[in-house]
């Protein structure tokens, strides 16, 4: 080969290398659309995201080098759902993440091709998600939330943290939330206390309700889904400022000065599903991937809060808490 022909050659492939690279970068580069309820200023929204990151980062993917990410918060209106899962199809998602059932429902109405990782869901077989636990079937698994029996747990908490009561109103969501009613229902006659639902979803409704409800010191509030604590700002201060022992799902309630609750680790499943998000990406389809169910329960509780209440914590319910706030 002639000495020009060699140095031709050489420069032309020289030159090649820069393109190649950058060709392999944007094939590497893959695409995640992030859909979840709560605002994008919310701490606990904040917690969820990182522990999200944190799991795909231990994995090998880093926003920015590897991963885009696409980040949407319904803040709790029900209405930005289908607008924000049509964002994320529309911006060529590989992957789309659901935080909770609202954006789980959203995205499946929108597509049931694009693979969706769900995480807190509620029922995903009884509303259709998925065809069953071991074999979601469709495009679409992930990490469920407590199941409906173990909402029995809170009002066996809001008695045992506070016997007088009986009775006591649940805040709730609309739609399969509404299990988490009926297994307290089932309990309640044997615990001695009436039960009286009210919705969670608009501010205005549940402060009138609860305000209506309250006869006296045998009252109590037990809150649930994912609409109501939205709103936990709004049904801590009212438990405050009307004396209500309270019962929660999450233990942010407490930290923020609820009295006690009972429930998984939020963030947790997060975590967990970004390694699904792994797997799908190197390959694996949601059909396959099993919906997990959570094992590990927190119990949560406020000392401060109990003595505004005058209530004396059992010293039986404090040696099995996790965690004791003082």
């Amino acid at each position: 080969m002639r000495r020009r022909e060699l140095i031709g050659l050489l420069g032309g492939a020289a030159a090649a290398w820069p393109l190649e690279t950058h060709a392999q970068q944007r094939t590497q580069m893959r695409h995640i659309g992030f859909l979840i309820g709560l605002p994008a200023d919310d701490p606990e929204g904040h917690a969820r995201h990182a522990a999200f990151l944190h799991g795909l980062q231990e994995l090998g993917w880093t926003v920015g080098r590897n991963l885009r990410m696409d980040y949407r918060s319904a803040a709790g209106v029900t209405e930005n759902y289908p607008k924000y899962a049509g964002e994320l199809i529309a911006a060529g998602s590989d992957v789309l993440v659901a935080g909770g059932t609202g954006a789980l429902a959203a995205l499946m109405q929108a597509t049931r091709t694009l693979p969706i990782v769900f995480a807190n869901a509620v029922d995903p077989v009884g509303s259709g998600y998925v065809a069953s636990l071991a074999r979601p079937g469709g495009n679409a698994t992930g990490f469920m939330n407590t199941e409906f029996g173990l909402a029995a747990k809170w009002l066996e908490l809001l008695k045992q943290i506070a016997p007088r009561i009986t009775r006591a109103i649940v805040i709730r969501n609309p739609g399969p939330a509404t299990g988490y009613f009926a297994a307290m229902q089932a309990v309640a006659p044997s615990l001695g206390v009436e039960l009286i639902p009210v919705s969670g979803v608009d501010a205005g409704e549940m402060e009138r309700a609860i305000t209506t409800f309250v006869r006296g010191p045998n009252d109590g509030i037990i809150v649930t889904g994912q609409l109501a604590r939205v709103q936990r700002g709004l049904a801590i201060a009212l438990a405050a400022r009307l004396r209500l022992p309270a019962v929660y799902p999450f233990r942010s309630f407490v930290t923020e000065g609820g009295l006690a609750s009972f429930g998984i680790d939020q963030s947790e499943p997060y975590r967990l599903a970004a390694g699904y998000v792994d797997r799908i990406l190197k390959g694996e389809r949601p059909a396959d991937l099993p919906v997990q169910a959570a094992t590990k329960f927190d119990t949560v509780i406020n000392l401060k809060t109990a003595k505004a209440l005058g209530l004396d914590v059992p010293p039986t319910l404090l040696a099995v808490a996790t965690e004791v706030i003082e």
